[in-house]
């Protein structure tokens, strides 16, 4: 019965979705949803897309396990992030009315960068969708009592999500988000109330969580823990800054303000409520105290799941699954389009000049099938690892690579072509150095290879120039600049 109610939940996304698509003409239509989305679908989009498998199960199972100071990472680093897309990204990319993230650094830099650039962001979705696929074969293996397996589970839900995003793009990612968002919030704001009825009250809960010391936020003041802290803190909240998700819901954006606000005030709503799964998992401690202590031996992220399906009503149940699903739903969607979004755009485009607007099209919907299979594949592949390590995992790429050229084409009028390439390898190699040897014991990988991007970028601009640079567009971004 209960995975009845789910599918029809399901059913009614996609039906939604493909009637969303009817709007879609052309490649701008299905990229950036014709640039027509009001502040509100902004919020909500924005606000979805972040909210998935990572803040329903991983964030809650990370906190239970070592406190506010191990998931850093997310929540706080990526509500920050989109903050700061908000205030100081936003209204100068919205000006530049681009398709892609990565089309700025070809007009910015030239060719080569926007290659290199384009490859780290399209590489970094694979562990980002490959949570949301994972947690899907969960939900289902769940739902059926083990009549689904995992892997057919991750393969049902790819398909499901193909089903709109195929044909809608980001009409389809943006219509269906609104509706999941209300979804989401309601469902998990009445199961938080249940549970903190029946675990006594919310002061309760509160209190058990400060006498295992889980609200401690700050890490031990010695060298190690506070640069461990800070590359957690860096990772999402600046390496998902450079990334073509975040960049298509500013620029399906119907005006600048919209534009600007609708990431800051989704970042702030999504900080805010991403502490509601954390209080249902610190709930279930004291509903099943001995089931949780098993789950969190085993696998801390069906804490939650085991907690509604064995513990509260029907109802309960249905309003999770609902709830679990529009995360799930909402940020895969939108992780499917922007890879293939920014492939066509910058990779393939180039090579077909010559292409009509409607073949553009086409191409970027068999890109979006072609990557589903990638993702799906690669999910089915990591089984065993944690949905929050996938996702973290994913933003490190543009961090330690896309990230300074983008913030100093912007923001320093000296930037140029070498430098940004100097960044683009000195943090790609450093990272990758760190990680392969005991240096990234003692210090974090990602942290080094974004400073070490950054004093490329510095190193490059100042000194000789022996990579040309890319002509007109600096005169032009500076003019920008100053509009701004």
């Amino acid at each position: 019965m209960l995975l009845a109610f789910v599918l029809a939940y399901l059913l009614g996304t996609i039906a939604l979705g493909l009637w969303a698509a009817k709007r879609v003409r052309t490649t701008a239509d299905f990229a950036v949803a014709g640039r027509h989305l009001p502040l509100i679908m902004i919020v909500t989009t924005t606000f979805a897309t972040w909210f998935g498998s990572e803040t329903v199960l991983g964030i809650p199972a990370k906190f239970i396990d070592g406190g506010l100071k191990s998931v850093v990472e997310d929540p706080f680093g990526s509500s920050m992030c989109l903050v700061l897309v908000g205030l100081f990204f936003a209204g100068k990319l919205y000006r530049m009315t681009l398709l892609t993230i990565s089309d700025y650094y070809r007009e910015r830099f030239g060719r080569g960068v926007e290659v290199a650039c384009s490859l780290v962001i399209i590489l970094s979705y694979v562990g980002w969708v490959s949570a949301q696929v994972t947690a899907l074969g969960i939900m289902f293996n769940l739902l059926s009592e083990g009549g689904i397996s995992i892997a057919m589970g991750m393969v049902l839900g790819t398909l499901s999500i193909l089903a709109y995003t195929l044909f809608g793009g980001m009409w389809s990612v943006a219509v269906t988000d609104f509706v999941q968002m209300i979804v989401l919030v309601v469902g998990l704001t009445i199961i938080a109330i249940f549970a903190a009825d029946q675990a006594g009250g919310a002061g309760k809960v509160i209190t058990l969580v400060r006498s295992k010391d889980l609200l401690q936020f700050f890490p031990e003041p010695s060298f190690e823990g506070i640069a461990f802290f800070l590359g957690a803190a860096v990772t999402v909240m600046l390496g998902s800054i450079p990334q073509q998700d975040v960049f298509q819901r500013v620029m399906s954006a119907k005006d600048i303000k919209a534009a600007e606000r609708g990431p800051v005030i989704g970042g702030l709503c999504y900080l805010a409520f991403a502490f509601v799964p954390m209080f249902i998992v610190a709930s279930a401690l004291i509903i099943m105290p001995e089931q949780a202590a098993a789950l969190l031996k085993d696998d801390p992220q069906k804490i939650l799941p085991t907690l509604v399906m064995e513990h509260m009503p029907f109802v309960m149940q249905v309003l999770f699954f609902g709830a679990l699903l529009s995360a799930l739903k909402s940020v895969a969607s939108a992780t499917l389009l922007a890879p293939s979004v920014t492939f066509v755009e910058s990779i393939w485009r180039p090579f077909r000049p010559h292409m009509s607007d409607r073949q553009q099209l086409m191409t970027m919907r068999v890109t979006v099938l072609a990557f589903a299979a990638i993702v799906c594949s690669w999910a089915i592949k990591s089984q065993g690892t944690s949905i929050y390590d996938l996702v973290s995992s994913s933003y490190t790429l543009p961090l330690v690579g896309a990230f300074w050229p983008l913030v100093c084409g912007l923001y320093w009028k000296r930037a140029t072509t070498q430098g940004a390439v100097f960044s683009v390898v000195l943090g790609l190699v450093t990272w990758l150095l760190f990680l392969a040897t005991p240096a990234g014991k003692a210090f974090p990988a990602q942290l080094a290879g974004l400073i070490a991007g950054g004093f490329g970028m510095l190193i490059g601009s100042l000194g000789r120039q022996a990579v040309p640079n890319r002509t007109g567009m600096h005169h032009q971004l500076a003019g920008t600049k100053g509009n701004a």
